[in-house]
């Protein structure tokens, strides 16, 4: 409330943009057991060929009401796997029955940190409400775990993203306020 009131005796305005919480969790904390629904499957991501599927799951998990034809393909996605951190098994996508990929989180792990950041995270619209976001990052966990991670971070800006998180043992947070000032 301090900072809120002094921004605004100095002139600034809360941004229309939303607050980020940037949460945190230990990995000493037990990973819980999350099976999937009834015939997904959690995986790493496939070889190069499953590229394109990756590219749109994440356009459609984050563009849920653009057109499909602002779509502007999958070749950035090589871009994304050549960052020095980058670890395919880490890479994690839930499969649905009929072999489209439905949800996915990307865990990076830094060893010399020991921690591991979610980011991104998501699940296909048609396969929301089923579990696959948690059974995705519950198997990132456990893998981070087994890479000696000791900290696991990931951020929300959606009151649903709030909840998962939350129920997974991210519940410590810094939250980023964006605010402006006209000059």
């Amino acid at each position: 409330t301090l900072h809120k009131e002094l921004l605004t005796r100095r002139g600034y305005t809360r941004s229309p943009f939303k607050a980020e919480h940037m949460r945190r969790r230990f990995l000493t904390q037990p990973v819980p057991d999350s099976v999937p629904p009834s015939g997904y499957i959690v995986r790493s991501l496939g070889d190069e060929s499953e590229l394109p599927a990756r590219s749109w799951l994440s356009w459609k998990v984050f563009h849920p009401d653009e057109p499909d034809e602002k779509y502007q393909g999958w070749e950035w996605y090589k871009n994304v796997q050549r960052i020095p951190l980058y670890n395919r098994e880490l890479d994690i996508v839930a499969v649905a029955p009929d072999g489209e990929l439905a949800a996915f989180c990307t865990v990076w792990v830094d060893d010399v940190t020991q921690t591991a950041v979610f980011e991104p995270v998501g699940t296909h619209p048609a396969h929301q409400k089923r579990g696959l976001g948690k059974a995705v990052m519950n198997e990132g966990l456990r893998r981070a775990q087994q890479l000696g991670a000791t900290l696991a971070t990931v951020s929300s800006y959606s009151a649903g993203a709030h909840a998962l998180y939350e129920s997974m043992g991210f519940a410590e947070f810094d939250l980023l306020e964006p605010w402006i000032r006209e000059w």
